[in-house]
């Protein structure tokens, strides 16, 4: 199968609402110094105390880009002061914004998902749909089999069995982002088993939520792509519903 690569672009001066698209936005973690503090600037206290909180300094930037930057962000959909909204969380800590989160009554409420691994940052858009995003560096170092063991499906992991041993870090990194993108969108965590569904994870397959245990039905809900993020990444989204269409543009560090 013919690999297709994924374009990214750089972003319209003028931001269109997502309706019936998904927007991805790709960043890297290394900002400035002063992009930083820029960023700082406009968060509430609360999570400059959660950034402070972190040990260390790559812990703290990669938050502190991932919080700032999304607020960012979403101040040009909204057209307004990023720190002038605040969020709201599910029972499971997944954050959505207070209010509206649209411009106007006619519109569907702004969704989004942020991830974060390595040097990238990723955030997802929508608009009416709940969505996930994840991305995942490879690392080499990781016992694949024995973490499909302990978290993939039977599926799963007779897919990851049957992959050449040159291969099956790619495939296993490819598996955990999708599950992963899944459980985001759920918005339940941990609280969903990772065995209790499952994904494509062969070199060349598209991405699929194949299976979804207690309820078949659940699968149809779900949309699932993968996407090329970088060299020694994987990415993937999953959105609900149908019939949307997907964007990637580049924010560079400032």
């Amino acid at each position: 199968m013919m690999q297709i690569l994924t374009e990214w672009n750089t972003p319209p001066a003028m931001l269109e609402w997502p309706r019936d698209e998904v927007h991805v936005w790709r960043s890297r973690v290394d900002w400035s110094p002063e992009g930083l503090a820029g960023l700082k600037q406009i968060l509430s206290l609360d999570e400059r105390a959660r950034v402070d909180r972190f040990l260390f300094e790559k812990d703290q930037r990669s938050h502190l880009v991932s919080r700032g930057w999304l607020r960012v962000l979403l101040a040009r959909y909204l057209d307004m002061p990023g720190d002038q909204f605040g969020f709201d969380y599910g029972v499971h800590g997944k954050p959505c914004l207070r209010g509206r989160g649209t411009r106007s009554p006619h519109q569907a409420p702004l969704q989004f998902n942020v991830s974060h691994s390595g040097e990238l940052v990723l955030i997802a858009l929508t608009a009416g749909r709940a969505l996930g995003v994840d991305v995942e560096r490879i690392r080499p170092d990781t016992k694949t089999v024995e973490f499909a063991e302990r978290y993939f499906s039977a599926h799963e992991r007779a897919a990851l069995a049957g992959v050449g041993p040159d291969l099956q870090h790619d495939a296993f990194f490819s598996a955990w982002s999708r599950k992963e993108a899944y459980i985001k969108a759920q918005g339940t965590g941990l609280s969903l088993s990772l065995d209790s569904f499952d994904v494509t994870l062969a070199p060349g397959e598209p991405a699929q939520l194949i299976a979804t245990r207690p309820d078949p039905a659940e699968a149809r809900r779900w949309s699932m792509r993968a996407f090329d993020v970088a060299a020694g990444y994987k990415a993937a989204i999953v959105v609900e519903g149908s019939g949307w269409t997907i964007r990637f543009w580049d924010w560079p560090a400032k």
